[in-house]
Parts: C-alpha cells; structure tokens; sequence
C-alpha cells in the first residue's frame, strides 16, 4: 500500500508518534516516540534492549499514530507491521537526524545498547480530520 501524502508530511513533520506493539501474551505497550518515513514505510528508531524492539522481534504487528503538534484532534493511524531493520552507522544518523527535527540538536544521551530503526510497511491507514491547507 502507498502511503498519503498527508501521512508522508505527518511523519516528516516535528509531530509525534504514538507506537503500539503487542507482548508475547498478547498485551499491548504504547510508547510515545520520535517518528520518520522514507516515503513508503513508517520509521522508528529504538534500542535492541527495550521492550518494544523485543515485541516486535516476536510479533511485528504495530500500529503507529502520528497527532500535528500543534492540533492533537488531527492525526493519523498507521497499522502494518515491521518488516525489517536498519543498524549500525545509519541508525545512529538517524536518531541525531530525529533529534535536530524534535529538539534541534544531536542526540544528548548514550547509546545503551544498540540503535535500530524499524522499518513498518503500512497495511491501513486512517486519516482523521486532516486537510491539505494542514500542510501549507
């Protein structure tokens, strides 16, 4: 599935992501997180010893919403789920390039572990109350 345009700009944008991952028994977890794209899948960038990343290593199904930070009743829902990774070098210029968008500076704390983006192919979308005057 091809993502909106609108969603593209949501995840482009300084708004925030809502991440829902479910826990082996079925339980979900929901983070606030910084969000990305790269056109065609969602992008969120974690560590490998955090729960989320361990949910997802076990069940890649989530669901991402992204609310405009300056209009919280405008949002957009993302289910799909995670299919695949970006380590290394890259993941690390991800996380600063996320922090300059959010706080506009590199990343300030240390790498617990490992930084990983996970890659999330969109399965359904659904967009509420946004309009395309929202972007201009």
């Amino acid at each position: 599935m091809k993502l909106d345009n609108k969603t593209i700009q949501m995840a482009s944008g300084p708004n925030y992501a809502a991440l829902t991952t479910l826990f082996k028994d079925g339980v979900p977890q929901t983070h606030v997180m910084w969000v990305d794209t790269d056109g065609e899948n969602i992008l969120i960038n974690t560590e490998i010893h955090r729960f989320k990343y361990k949910n997802v290593s076990k069940d890649p199904r989530v669901t991402v919403m992204i609310w405009k930070h300056d209009d919280p009743f405008k949002f957009v829902e993302i289910r799909g789920e995670v299919i695949g990774e970006i380590t290394g070098q890259e993941a690390r210029e991800n996380i600063d390039k996320l922090s300059k968008k959010y706080w506009n500076k590199l990343y300030p704390f240390p790498i617990q572990t490992e930084r990983v983006v996970l890659i999330v192919k969109p399965n359904k979308e659904v967009l509420f109350n946004l309009k395309d005057e929202d972007f201009q």
